[in-house]
Formats: C-alpha cells, sequence, structure tokens
C-alpha cells in the first residue's frame, strides 16, 4: 500500500506520516517512510536547490521536483512496494499538481503528463489532505521558511484552492481531514481509515 499526505506548509502532513507510520508498525508490517523533494541522495540535493535558490523558473521548478520524484519511485518507492512494504510518502504527485500545476500557473494537465512518465505512473492508494486555513499556515511556519513557505497570500490561497479541486476530481483516492485538531485526533482518525486496508 501507497499512502501520501499532503496539504498547505504548516498542515501537519510530517508529524500525521511519522505517526501512521508508527501505528502502522505497531500492527505488525513493514513501513518504509519518504519525503518529497527528498528521500534520495540525488532528492536531497534537488530539495536544497528548490528551498533555498532563487530565481526559479516555473518550469525548472517542476522539473526539478519530477526528475527527484522519478529517482524516489526508482530507488525507494517501488522497491519497497515490490517487497510487500508499506510506504508513507510526506508529499508526492499532488503536490506539484496544486503548486506548480495551479498557483504557478502551468496548467494542471501539463504538469500531470510531465510527471506520470517519471513516476512510471505509480500513483497512491490513498492521499490524506490535511485542510487547514492559509493564514493558519503562515502563522505555524512563521516569515522565516524556505523559498516556497515565503510565497503570498494569494499563492497560498490558490495552492488550498487547488488542493481542494483535487479532492473533489479524485474522492476514491484523496480524503481530506481537518488538520486544525489536535495531531493526536487526527493520528487517531487516519490510522481507523488505513487499519481494514492493511
Amino acid at each position: 500500500m501507497f499512502i501520501t499526505f499532503e496539504g498547505l506548509d504548516g498542515s501537519g502532513k510530517s508529524t500525521q506520516a511519522e505517526l501512521l507510520a508508527e501505528a502502522i508498525r505497531d500492527a505488525g508490517r513493514d513501513v518504509v517512510t519518504t519525503r518529497e523533494p527528498g528521500g534520495t541522495p540525488l532528492g536531497e540535493r534537488v530539495r536544497e536547490l528548490l528551498l533555498t535558490g532563487d530565481g526559479i523558473s516555473p518550469w525548472a521548478e517542476a522539473a526539478l521536483f519530477a526528475a527527484a520524484r522519478a529517482e524516489l519511485v526508482d530507488e525507494v518507492i517501488g522497491p519497497a512496494l515490490e517487497r510487500g512494504a508499506v510506504v508513507v510518502c510526506d508529499r508526492y504527485l499532488d503536490s506539484s499538481l496544486a503548486y506548480q500545476g495551479v498557483a504557478r500557473g502551468l496548467g494542471v494537465e501539463r504538469v500531470l503528463q510531465l510527471n506520470l512518465p517519471a513516476i512510471g505512473e505509480r500513483l497512491p492508494d490513498r492521499t490524506f489532505l490535511l485542510e487547514i486555513d492559509p493564514d493558519e499556515s503562515v502563522r505555524r511556519v512563521g516569515r522565516n521558511g524556505d523559498r516556497i513557505e515565503r510565497e503570498d497570500e494569494q499563492f497560498r490561497r490558490q495552492v488550498a484552492d487547488a488542493y481542494r479541486l483535487l479532492a473533489e476530481t479524485f474522492p476514491q483516492r484523496i480524503e481530506a481531514v481537518d488538520g486544525s485538531r489536535p495531531p493526536t485526533d487526527i493520528a487517531k482518525e487516519i490510522f481507523g481509515r488505513v487499519r481494514e486496508s492493511l
């Protein structure tokens, strides 16, 4: 099973990914956790470029994310799934669709077409979208975040709207979760939704 977490910066994705992985391990399953961009030596170098670099054009940004994602699927996600492990990933394809496809104005379909060959068309089985208000995202991240976290309010709102649209478009895969509640309550709800599929 391949599970991803999505949402605005500061929505609690990383926390929930770790809590879910821990709960699945406690249930006796092999779990691999990873993140985007990153998760491989190449991916971590691309992450540094993407999050600390300046003046990256939208298509260059989208292509760098796709390159890091291709490596992650090839080196980590694919092999783990093939041996029967559960993979839990902090961000994946939907991030590019929301951030580059919508907020950067490249187009969801065009960004999808860039990514599908890169990932061998490997899509998540379940995606949990942690929803928080864009203003709450700013409060949680602060003003000294990385290059993408420092984007303005309009950008954040476009990303939040894009995620909602993706959840409506792919309801069989993307499940929205209220990210404003205490982390333990959210974790309990998410594990409850996943447990029957393990």
